[in-house]
């Protein structure tokens, strides 16, 4: 017994004195408090307004609020479904991303191949700035760009064709040329951004697998078939889920601004952004934008775990989470 109290006591006075470690060192703490700001912005203008996705159910009133607006259950997801707009509003959204992400993942992969392989430092920053430069111009400055070349009396392309002796066309008339439009656009902006993220993986490729595979014998398509490629396919996965996530998510930008929101072309350029900007705004009917702003989070979020789970069981490595 004395001894059994002596064990206990000791044991008592051993947690007593047990140290918990440290959740954070120093070192962790002023990484955490550089990415505070950000943490901030995201809970204040991602988090907190959640609590309005209520509007989603409700038959909103100006007057009483979203809190104090009357609940319609279902009545908004019927509405937008049973609309003759959610066939062409779904099937443009999935069909335009999807394009953009196969596309998309293709050019920038290769664009970023050719700057592995340029060797002058000048030439090198000359096309990367080239080809960054788009990304950081507005939709807005697009959309007039755009119209130099096809404006109806004065635009570039129908110069040419009347030099040629052919009749001008309107552009902003025809919705048969617009997704050809639409795509060649947005690759043209977001190529130079995405291929640099391929291009940073590529640098990091280490050098002595280069060397192996000189002295092996392979020449420059069968080192970026089975050595380059392969390198950097964590990256691509991730830029590939990334883009998944947000295939249910349109550029409203690009949709609205850059068709200069031309009425005959909303057969071709009507997306589920642009569609909750004209309930919001052109209708009124807040709660059946709610309502498909909703859906739109909740099939990113299951793409997104999709996507990931198939990565994961690809190779464990891969995925965000």
């Amino acid at each position: 017994m004395e001894n059994a109290e002596k064990a206990s006591a000791g044991t008592k006075g051993t947690t007593k004195k047990r140290k918990f470690p440290k959740i954070l060192h120093k070192d962790q703490l002023e990484l955490f408090s550089m990415m505070f700001p950000v943490y901030l912005q995201v809970f204040i203008f991602c988090y907190i307004p959640m609590a309005g996705a209520v509007v989603a159910f409700k038959r909103y009133k100006v007057s009483k609020g979203i809190f104090g607006s009357p609940w319609c259950g279902l009545d908004n997801f019927k509405f937008f479904f049973k609309s003759m707009d959610a066939g062409r509003v779904i099937r443009n959204t999935l069909g335009y991303n999807t394009v953009f992400i196969i596309l998309g993942i293709i050019c920038a992969v290769f664009v970023a191949v050719l700057l592995s392989m340029i060797r002058s430092r000048k030439s090198l920053k000359f096309f990367q700035t080239t080809m960054l430069f788009p990304h950081f111009m507005s939709w807005v400055v697009v959309a007039y760009m755009l119209v130099t070349f096809l404006d109806y009396k004065h635009g570039m392309v129908n110069s040419f064709l009347v030099k040629l002796g052919l009749e001008k066309i309107s552009w902003y008339y025809e919705p048969k040329y617009w997704p050809f439009f639409l795509v060649a656009i947005y690759l043209w902006k977001t190529i130079g951004y995405n291929s640099l993220v391929y291009y940073s993986s590529i640098i990091n490729v280490d050098s002595t697998l280069y060397e192996s595979g000189a002295i092996d014998g392979c020449n420059t398509w069968q080192t970026i078939r089975h050595i380059m490629l392969p390198m950097i396919k964590p990256t691509i996965i991730i830029m590939a889920i990334l883009a998944v996530g947000n295939i249910f998510r349109a550029d409203f930008g690009l949709f609205y601004t850059v068709p200069q929101n031309s009425g005959t072309l909303i057969s071709v350029t009507d997306v589920v952004d642009t569609y909750v900007y004209r309930m919001m705004f052109v209708t009124g009917d807040i709660g059946i934008a709610g309502a498909v702003g909703l859906i739109q989070s909740l099939v990113g979020l299951i793409l997104v775990s999709v996507v990931n789970y198939l990565a994961k069981r690809v190779d464990k490595d891969l995925g965000l989470f």
